[in-house]
């Protein structure tokens, strides 16, 4: 017996542990137990799924015709087993698996026979059944307290099949077992056999135990006859949830995807991450339990098989240690040693401490403008005062930026001007190679002390997307004399590892490499803050090492509550490893995970693309850090965005840049009815094209005013309208010593209701950032309307594909701008182009616009929506009070 007592486990499990204390202090007589989904689980998501598998056996050995595909034989078997039924030829209702196959059409019956064909079920059953573990424990814990155990089964198999299936070491011996089967006795569980059971039993129905995973069968047929039923739920409501997006995204793979793989099922990942779910005691849907069922159900499952396939690859390889740079490499490095010693590998993972932000100031090129200026391009974040005191220098150094020190690299000029600074003399050219080699060798003293450098190779473990790490150590290597070449092995790779490829350096993908397959890689690296934040120890980023090699850590992002929920999501995590674990110690050819991706990534996928409501709730709210050597944290849903969801539609979410949003899906999942849209795009039943509006697109322009007075075109956002009927543009700009920011709203002829605008700039000498905001009619009464119409209130009328709001950026944010983003959510009333007629009245005063200062603006544009407003325009066309 492999589990002959309850353990701690079992005691302390969501929904077993009542039952071991029942059998602990004796208070059942018989302990009653169903077969199939109790103690015996199938590797399928669903129990029909086998089939599929079936088919593929059958026409591997040539006994299925090659035209009957996997999903069609699925269909015939379940087909078959109605029509037996229908035929009631057999005992009663019931009916056995000769009986099912007799059904099936002569092209299958005939050229095998029936016998062998009901032997190759029984064959690929076995092959594919599991013993629960948990259950195992509670049988040995019955028969160390000497309670009977009986076994009760709806099932069309025979006697002899079942005790086949059932011959399994972990429950040991079954020869003192009363079966119970359906077929046996012509009647089901909910139809009588129950009434059997207690019969022949000779036992009062409360004396009796029973575990059951079908609510009416084992639990309501039971219960109303008086026995004590625990319901052993396969998977819960919130679950069946995750499971149904997979699919969904399964089948939006094409070729890639499939529910099952004919050698393996889904790997027996399904029933596995619902049996970790379920060992949990139940409690509310509190945001640590979300968390944590977030760790259990979607990162845990693709973790280990990445964890596996990453232990697989040292081994194949011969490299006896892998290194896991930090943050992620604290628990990576955990689960990689946990994989390795459960298959009696030969390798150790270890963490090791190392950042972009770390590498690229060790790698960088001081004598080089062009490569300041790219190392500079990514800190948008930083000021100037903060760059310099991360590179090492005294603002009095540098006395060309001592009037830029608060300036954020938010803008080509800022960027230029500094660039210019640290690389227009041999001294602060020399300066800054010093610092760099200072950089560098503090780098290298630190990999020494934690022995990366020992061996002649040295294999990075991340979650990748580009592989910038890699390849920047592989050039500090090469500038130090040390002759190893970085190989990686990572989670995904997309198309920004392409350097790394061309360098000839080793770079591996689990779920997917340098983009490919395109739906995985852009969904995970389109939004892989989250999983950084899961599974990042919780510390901050690495900024610099000390003399000594020790790690200087920035802040550490989120709040109490966030850092609860990110342990929660860990300790899921290492829930569903352990688990899998447990499986692969009790079953030396349990499935290695290593050609599971498919099924992995479709979890990793899924919840990318359509987080359910109560993970969006607890995520949303989390914080995530620049990670590029400022201080700087962001909302993976930031504050300003919550107030546009009732404005979006699915194509929107698309167009959010990563600064503006780190997870467009997570804001759909907000809102019912946008979640439903954005999930039938993403599974690929709808096309995207149906939330565009028919006829010629319009689209929202921005321009921007310096004090040259010169307008200068910025970015245009196609006008859509959503299922409210209302509309949204978000647009960013960036220059030096902007003044005003023209909005061509619609883009097209139009009444407008805006309901809102926001700008979010950095402003003044002091470069601090700054939120103006337009909601209210007297903010309206003050900006000028170019060949556009205020009426009152929020109601625009724009009379051109021009026809421009302009807002005074600068008198607002009390100096220029420098750069900014502007957000706008609308309702919107097409009108036909202008026609002589009565015109709307406007509002009074109305702001008077120079003919040329429009004719400077003039351009065409963009598209909008507006709803409510025709009302309104109506009543002040005829005057109605």
């Amino acid at each position: 017996m492999a589990n002959s007592s309850p353990d701690s486990r079992i005691a302390s499990h969501g929904q077993l542990g009542t039952v071991a204390r029942m059998i602990a202090d004796g208070s059942c007589s018989v302990l009653s137990l169903d077969v199939f989904d109790t103690v015996l689980w199938r590797r399928v998501p669903r129990p029909t799924d086998l089939f599929a598998v079936l088919a593929a056996h059958l026409r591997s050995t040539g006994q299925l015709p090659a035209w009957i595909g996997d999903a069609a034989f699925r269909r015939m078997r379940i087909a078959a087993e109605q029509t037996a039924r229908a035929r009631r030829e057999s005992l009663g209702w019931e009916v056995s698996l000769f009986d099912i196959w007799a059904a099936m059409p002569a092209a299958v019956l005939e050229p095998v026979g029936l016998d062998e064909l009901v032997a190759a079920e029984v064959r690929v059953e076995r092959a594919f059944t599991v013993v629960d573990l948990d259950i195992a424990a509670l049988i040995g814990a019955a028969r160390d307290n000497g309670i009977p155990l009986v076994l009760v089964s709806d099932t069309y198999f025979t006697e002899e099949h079942l005790a086949h299936l059932l011959d399994r070491p972990e429950i040991g011996s079954l020869a003192d077992v009363r079966v119970f089967r359906s077929h046996q006795h012509g009647v089901d569980k909910a139809h009588g056999l129950w009434e059997v059971v207690l019969g022949d039993l000779g036992l009062a129905a409360g004396q009796v135990l029973h575990i059951g995973d079908n609510p009416v069968a084992d639990v309501e047929a039971a219960g109303e006859l008086g026995l004590r039923a625990v319901f052993y739920e396969r998977v819960d409501r919130d679950f069946q949830q995750v499971i149904e997006r997979e699919a969904e995204t399964l089948d939006s793979f094409g070729p890639f995807g499939d529910l099952v793989d004919p050698a393996h099922g889904d790997f027996g990942l399904t029933t596995l991450r619902a049996r970790t779910l379920g060992a949990r005691a139940a409690s509310e849907p509190t945001a640590v339990e979300t968390s944590w069922r977030y760790g259990a159900a979607v990162l845990g499952p693709v973790l280990t098989g990445f964890a596996e396939w990453v232990a697989a690859k040292a081994h194949e390889a011969g490299t006896p240690v892998v290194w896991c740079p930090m943050r992620e490499g604290e628990l990576l490095s955990v689960m990689i040693d946990n994989a390795a010693r459960a298959r009696g590998w030969a390798v150790r993972a270890k963490p090791v401490w190392l950042s972009r932000h770390v590498v690229s100031v060790a790698t960088l090129d001081a004598e080089e403008p062009e490569a300041v200026r790219e190392f500079l391009r990514p800190r948008h974040e930083l000021t100037v005062r903060q760059l310099l005191e991360t590179l090492h220098l005294q603002p009095g150094e540098v006395p060309e930026l001592a009037g830029s020190l608060d300036a954020m690299f938010d803008n080509e000029h800022t960027i230029s001007t500094v660039c210019a600074a640290l690389t227009g003399t041999a001294h602060l050219r020399n300066r800054l190679a010093v610092m760099v080699t200072g950089a560098r060798e503090r780098l290298v003293r630190s990999l020494r002390e934690a022995g990366a450098l020992d061996g002649d190779e040295l294999t990075l473990v991340d979650i990748g997307w580009g592989g910038t790490i890699q390849l920047q150590l592989s050039r500090l290597l090469h500038r130090v004399g040390i002759d190893i070449e970085p190989a990686g092995l990572y989670l995904a790779t997309n198309e920004r590892c392409t350097p790394v490829l061309l360098a000839g350096l080793r770079v591996e993908g689990y779920l997917g490499q340098a983009g490919h397959p395109r739906e995985v890689i852009a969904a995970a690296s389109r939004s892989p803050e989250v999983l950084e934040q899961s599974i990042n120890a919780l510390c901050g980023s690495l900024i610099d090492f000390t003399e000594g090699g020790e790690p200087v850590l920035g802040p550490v992002a989120g709040n109490a509550t966030q850092l609860t929920e990110r342990r929660a999501v860990q300790d899921g995590i290492r829930a569903f490893q352990e688990n899998w674990y447990r499986y692969v110690a009790t079953d030396k050819n349990w499935p290695l995970l290593t050609t599971a991706a498919p099924r992995l990534a479709a979890i990793l996928t899924a919840v990318l693309r359509t987080p359910t409501a109560r993970e969006a709730s607890v995520l949303g709210n989390w914080q995530h850090d620049d990670n590029f050597g400022s201080a700087a944290v962001t909302r993976l849903i930031p504050a300003d965005l919550v107030q546009a969801i009732p404005y979006l539609s699915p194509n929107d979410l698309d167009d959010l840049h990563m600064r503006d949003s780190f997870w467009p899906s997570l804001l759909a999942a907000s809102d019912r009815k946008l979640a439903a849209a954005a999930r039938a795009v993403a599974a690929g039943s709808l096309d995207p094209a149906v939330f565009e509006p028919s006829g010629k697109p319009f689209e929202t322009h921005l321009r921007y005013r310096a004090r040259d007075e010169v307008w200068h075109d910025g970015p245009r956002r196609r006008v859509r309208i959503n299922h409210n009927g209302l509309s949204f543009a978000r647009m960013g700009f960036a220059s030096e010593d902007i003044t005003h920011v023209s909005l061509a709203i619609p883009g097209r002829p139009a009444l407008v209701r805006v309901d809102w605008i926001e700008a979010r700039v950095i402003a003044g000498h002091d470069r601090v950032a700054k939120v103006l905001r337009w909601d209210d009619p007297a903010d309206f009464a003050d900006l000028t309307f170019a060949e556009c119409t205020w009426l009152g209130g929020n109601l625009v009328e724009f009379d051109y594909p021009y026809s421009a709001v302009w807002l005074p950026l600068a008198a607002r944010a009390g100096g220029t701008v420098s750069s900014g983003q502007v957000t706008i959510g609308f309702a919107m009333l097409p009108q036909p182009e202008p026609t002589i007629g009565p015109r709307l009245a406007a509002a009074a005063p109305r702001p008077r616009v120079a003919d040329r200062l429009v004719a400077q603006y003039r351009t065409r544009g963009p598209v909008g929506v507006i709803t409510g407003a025709a009302r309104v325009a109506a009543r002040k066309l005829t005057g109605e009070r």
